[in-house]
C-alpha cells in the first residue's frame, strides 16, 4: 500500500466542532504514512472537490483513509453528500461495474461488481460517546461498537471489492478529551495496519 488516498470529511460548526482534532489526524497520517514511504494524496470535502478528479484518486490509490467526525450517528452531510455524488458517478467504470448480478449467472450476488480488488480502506471517526458505550451490551451501542454503528460505511466501500484495515476511533472527545493519548494510540495504529 504505497498510494494512499486521505479524506477529511469533517465539517465546521462555528464554536461546537471546528475540525481541529480531525485535522491533526489527518496531518499525523499523512506525516507517518510520508514517513513509511507512501505517496498521499488528500481530499479535504469541505474545500470542496472535483467527482472527477476523485474517481481518478481512487483509482490511483492502493488505500483509502478516511477521517471523519460521527454526527448524529453518521457522517457530517456534506461528507455523505460527497460518498453519493462521487460513488454513484463511479458506477459502471471506476468504482464497480453494477450490483454485480447477472441474470445468465445466478451464483453471482449483489455486492460483487466491484472494480477495485486489491484495495484497501481505512475508516477512522471521533465521537462524543465514550469507549464503554460502544463496548457494554447494556450501553447506547449496544455493545456493537464502532464497526456495528458504521456497517453502512464499511459496505460502500466492499461494494467496490475494497478489504477493510482495522477501523479507529477517538471516544469522548467533548467531555473528557484526552488528545495526546490518542495521537499515540493512532499512530501505532497507522504503522501496525500499513506496515504489514
Amino acid at each position: 500500500m504505497k498510494k494512499v488516498l486521505l479524506i477529511n470529511g469533517h465539517q465546521r460548526y462555528e464554536g461546537f466542532a471546528e475540525g481541529k482534532l480531525n485535522k491533526t489526524l489527518i496531518d499525523t497520517a499523512k506525516e507517518l504514512l510520508s514517513s513509511l514511504g507512501c505517496e498521499i494524496k488528500t481530499t479535504i470535502v469541505e474545500k470542496g472537490y472535483e467527482v472527477a478528479e476523485e474517481l481518478e484518486k481512487y483509482k490511483w490509490a492502493d488505500a483509502v483513509f478516511v477521517q471523519t467526525p460521527v454526527y448524529w450517528m453518521s457522517v457530517p452531510w456534506i461528507f455523505k453528500k460527497y460518498i453519493d455524488e462521487v460513488h454513484t458517478v463511479g458506477i459502471g467504470e471506476v468504482l464497480c461495474k453494477d450490483d454485480g448480478r447477472t441474470r445468465s449467472d445466478l451464483s453471482k450476488k449483489y455486492g460483487s461488481g466491484g472494480l477495485l480488488n486489491g484495495k484497501k480502506y481505512m475508516i477512522s471517526t471521533t465521537w462524543n460517546a465514550p469507549l464503554e458505550a460502544f463496548e457494554d451490551s447494556k450501553q447506547f451501542f449496544e455493545g456493537k461498537g464502532v464497526d456495528g454503528v458504521f456497517m453502512w460505511l464499511h459496505k460502500n466501500y466492499q461494494f467496490f471489492g475494497m478489504d477493510p484495515l482495522k477501523t479507529f476511533a477517538c471516544y469522548n472527545v467533548l467531555k473528557n478529551a484526552n488528545v495526546e493519548e490518542d495521537l499515540k494510540r493512532f499512530k501505532q495504529h497507522l504503522e501496525n495496519e500499513f506496515n504489514k
